[in-house]
């Protein structure tokens, strides 16, 4: 009952597991035995302030032990966790090819489903899918720094300039910008390395127009920076961080591992915080470098929830700990070959969110070309369903669900929406 009601994706292992922590710390009472038994709020004596460790965290997959630690200790409020600094040891202790946070079997695992051909010239598989790439990663990627685009407003942007109306200029540029840095991942995808040259671009891409001094894009930072939400205080002073920019790039450039060192720039480069803003973004995209040139599947973050993400870089800032990390890059990049690779039938179980909501997704992907809406038209439309109908825990991503799939949508697919070719092609004349 309690499982079913909250409607998590955990197992009910890992919920059990929760809960036996919550009755441990004195949160909440177990009465009853076996199937008869019931949770209910722990009360502390009148007058009494009773401070616990915050409870789990709850994301939408599965996490490991030690993600749950990690998740648990960024939930606490700031004053609860001790400031720190940059500690330079934590990257001098990685040494490539010896060192590895990604253990073999994951390694094994995410090669195998990520494998194409590698015979052939770097970057032909992301070329192949370059239009669904630029908008899955751009709008995945802009979508875990806050930007209020939805897919069908990216794709609209992408495909033909046309911004959103009512949205942030700021939100358009940020697209645009992550646009043309992929761009340049895919067609320079034979030149592209770690290295000054890559980052640096890449970083002047992700930052133009986006930062207050223009002459800081694509150049290590000169000034003291803070980031919100945490303790953690990045390295000062430029020729210590070019020193530990020099040396993040040289240890990334070492590692053979398209995956370790796909993860190494995740951890690595948010980490020094080397620019003055944008190193997330940056380190989004030069995950995928080792996977462009691979030719293995892209990195898109597809469906990755902004607050574990966060919480996942909290816990490498403050604790130097990569688990919580590592079981989003590994979860993230299971669903990017779901979406793009032919290796579907591996990966497990159907969205569970799809199956709870099929009707209504059908129901407005087909009010959508029956009553022949533009695309503009449609992202109204969509969300007055979501507002409406579905619960504020699961709109956004039902929002992207049935984006998705109208993005998607082809003569080929429309039968299970219930919608005629006659339908189909008036509605595809408007589609803009």
């Amino acid at each position: 009952m309690l499982e079913s009601s909250l409607g998590l994706a955990a197992n009910r292992r890992t919920l059990q597991r929760w809960l036996g922590a919550l009755v441990d710390d004195g949160r909440i009472v177990r009465e009853g035995q076996a199937r008869a038994v019931r949770y209910r709020l722990a009360e502390p004596p009148d007058g009494e302030f009773v401070a616990h460790a915050p409870a789990p965290p709850v994301y939408g997959f599965p996490l490991s032990e030690a993600g749950m630690q990690i998740g648990a200790h960024v939930q606490q409020p700031l004053q609860q966790r001790d400031p720190v600094g940059y500690r330079r040891e934590f990257l001098d202790a990685y040494q490539p090819n010896r060192t590895c946070y990604l253990p073999a079997a994951m390694r094994a695992e995410l090669s195998s489903l990520g494998s194409l051909n590698a015979d052939e010239p770097a970057g032909t598989f992301a070329r192949r899918l370059a239009h669904r790439l630029l908008i899955d990663l751009s709008w995945n990627s802009s979508r875990l720094e806050g930007n209020t685009y939805s897919l069908l407003e990216t794709e609209r942007l992408i495909a033909e300039g046309h911004m959103a109306s009512g949205k942030n200029a700021l939100d358009a540029q940020m697209i645009l910008n992550h646009k043309q840095a992929i761009e340049f991942l895919i067609d320079s995808a034979a030149d592209i390395a770690f290295n000054r040259y890559t980052i640096f671009n890449l970083h002047a891409m992700l930052a133009d127009n986006l930062l207050e001094d223009p002459a800081a894009a694509g150049r290590v930072r000169s000034i003291a920076v803070g980031i919100s939400q945490t303790t953690f205080l990045p390295l000062e002073g430029p020729q210590r961080i070019d020193e530990c920019f020099e040396q993040v790039l040289s240890k990334a450039a070492a590692i053979r591992d398209p995956f370790e060192q796909a993860f190494f720039a995740l951890v690595h480069l948010p980490y020094l915080q080397a620019f003055e803003d944008v190193n997330k973004r940056v380190s989004r995209l030069a995950a995928n470098i080792p996977l462009i040139k691979g030719n293995l599947c892209p990195l898109s973050f597809v469906d990755v929830p902004r607050d574990i993400y966060i919480s996942a870089l909290l816990g490498v800032y403050e604790l130097n700990r990569v688990e919580l990390l590592r079981d989003v890059f590994a979860w993230a990049y299971r669903r990017s070959c779901s979406r793009y690779s032919a290796v579907r039938q591996t990966l497990g179980e159907p969205d569970p969110l799809r199956l709870r909501y099929r009707q209504l997704v059908i129901d407005a992907i087909s009010g959508v070309v029956r009553d022949r809406l533009n695309k503009q038209q449609a992202v109204s439309f969509i969300r007055e369903i979501a507002t409406a109908q579905i619960p504020q825990s699961d709109r956004e991503r039902f929002i992207e669900i049935v984006e998705t799939q109208l993005i998607n949508l082809h003569d080929g697919s429309i039968a299970r929406f219930r919608l005629r070719p006659s339908e189909f092609q008036a509605w595809q004349q408007g589609w803009r």
